[in-house]
């Protein structure tokens, strides 16, 4: 009860923090000559609103600030733009979203899809104001097969309530990222989450796609089938595209059924070291595993402070072990349990009790909310790195020192079955001096995946936040690619513009460029 009050009043502080920064520069705007990147909407035409409200109903078009303040400056990103949208629309259907898209497209007016508003890297900022396609009435499943074992649901549905109609049938979609993500959201920022180690990412559970592209045509990327040859992987092109190249409207999606028994076993050791070689000795082994994810000390110590508990403060490995019956189970447990001596932990503990396990997964799931409760003046500059498996010893290794030294808070949570690895840093929002200290960190990481054959991000997408990093990652040639893709399937620029590629031709410039539009 005290960690969700602690968590409650962090996430208040939070909300009111970036409320009372709305009206202050709202304030300013009011009596302040304009400036290039201060926060305003940009008015659309009289005639688009109309049009919209037509298409979907005035009372599903919104044009008042409050609206548009909160989806040009989503709640779970530190990145800021210097506008908001003209217009907030809330379509229903498919061909409710293909009208929308071709009216906007006939007036050159930008478009962005807006759904759970968890994405961290500034996916759903209005770089160039425009429309913002809010997905909340396009909620629903459309139709479940028990048999091939898919299910097709509307982008708006989060992946938490999918679960919760999935249930009672013994089924699970297993993704799971940060609570309250939408299936469209995760499909475009290609995210996973902590079950990734064993079921994949969302390219791997993604049967197909409805999508609306930039001209207002709907496509389906491909039949309802487990795979298919023929011509190019549409689906997956537009799996990890943030909207910028069509906007989601349906999703078919791998279903499975729940896991009949489980264990899960929270292991501490005296290094990051040691934790990673638990975890990719159990993996070499073949144990079935449904979850491996670390938590480094200073994360272990936020969660004592924001919990009142008193666990080791030492890298933590947390373990859900699975099994088709008890036996089965039991062996795997015996089975990891001997990796974890012969490496040699500081504690170890298992339960096959489904509440003991759900409060230790929890204190895992809800780390963001440890650390707003724990630091509850401070924001989250959340980040993520990845390097292949074998390399997420030497990449923690490597980057820790950097974060421990530095005077902000900056705990680790990884995905270590999967060399994915987070960090949380805290900062005072209106210090520059402290955002120009998490910007480093987060460069430093990079920097360190890159040397490693990783990437600048395993899951949170590329937005405006990682733009630099994505150009040095893929060069010149690979960008080229992308951008020539872009140009074909897009060729206004309308979709979500501003996000993966930097507007405009200029690239790989020795100086630090600024990202897009004033966005920071």
């Amino acid at each position: 009860m005290l960690l969700l009050l602690l968590c409650f009043a962090g996430a208040a502080r939070f909300r009111r923090w970036r409320r009372e920064a709305a009206a202050a520069e709202a304030t300013a705007d009011a009596t302040a000559e304009p400036q290039q990147h201060r926060h305003h909407h940009a008015v659309i035409a009289p005639a688009l609103v109309t049009e919209l409200e037509a298409i979907v109903g005035a009372e599903h078009v919104s044009v008042e600030a409050e609206e548009l303040q909160a989806h040009g400056e989503p709640q779970h990103s530190y990145h800021r733009c210097g506008r908001w949208p003209g217009a907030v629309v809330a379509p229903a259907t498919t061909e409710e979203v293909s009208q929308i898209v071709r009216a906007c497209a006939a007036r050159g007016v930008a478009v962005v899809p807006y759904g759970g508003a968890t994405s961290i890297e500034g996916q759903l900022l209005t770089v160039h104001g425009g429309v913002s396609i809010d997905f909340r009435r396009m909620n629903k499943v459309l139709r479940l097969s028990e048999a091939d074992f898919d299910v097709t649901v509307q982008p708006g549905i989060g992946y938490l309530e999918l679960n919760e109609y999935l249930k009672p049938k013994g089924l699970w979609f297993p993704l799971d990222p940060g609570p309250g993500a939408s299936i469209g959201g995760m499909a475009s920022c290609r995210c996973s989450g902590s079950t990734a180690v064993r079921y994949g990412t969302m390219r791997e559970n993604v049967i197909n796609l409805t999508v609306v592209m930039a001209d207002g045509s709907i496509v389906k990327t491909q039949p309802r089938t487990k795979k298919s040859a023929a011509g190019y992987d549409l689906t997956r092109l537009m799996i990890g595209a943030e909207g910028t190249l069509g906007v989601i409207t349906e999703a078919t999606l791998k279903i499975y059924n729940i896991p009949a028994h489980k264990a899960a076993m929270r292991c501490t050791f005296t290094t990051v070291q040691d934790a990673t070689k638990a975890v990719q000795e159990v993996m070499r082994r073949g144990i079935q595993i449904g979850r491996a994810e670390l938590m480094d000390d200073v994360m272990i110590g936020i969660l004592n402070t924001a919990n009142e508990t008193d666990y080791l403060p030492h890298a933590t490995v947390l373990f859900e072990i699975t099994g088709e019956n008890p036996a089965e189970l039991e062996a795997s447990m015996e089975a990891v349990t001997g990796i974890v001596n012969a490496v040699g932990p500081t504690s170890l503990r298992s339960t096959t009790d489904a509440k003991e396990s759900e409060h230790i997964w929890r204190e895992r799931k809800e780390a963001l909310w440890h650390c707003f409760a724990a630091y509850p003046e401070k924001t989250a500059f959340i980040t993520d790195v990845i390097a292949p498996v074998s390399r997420l010893a030497d990449l923690i290794s490597v980057c820790k020192p950097e974060l421990d030294a530095s005077p902000l808070p900056a705990p680790i949570c990884a995905h270590a079955g999967d060399g994915n690895f987070h960090t949380v840093i805290m900062i005072d929002p209106g210090n520059e001096a402290e955002l120009h200290e998490a910007e480093r960190l987060s460069a430093f990481m990079v920097a360190r995946a890159h040397e490693m054959d990783g990437s600048c991000t395993g899951e949170h997408g590329i937005g405006t936040g990682k733009i630099k990093y994505l150009e040095r990652e893929q060069g010149e040639s690979g960008i080229r690619v992308m951008r020539s893709i872009k140009e074909a399937l897009d060729p206004q620029g309308i979709l979500n513009p501003g996000k993966i590629l930097r507007p405009g031709p200029t690239l790989f410039s020795d100086k630090e460029s600024s990202p897009p539009s004033g966005c920071l």
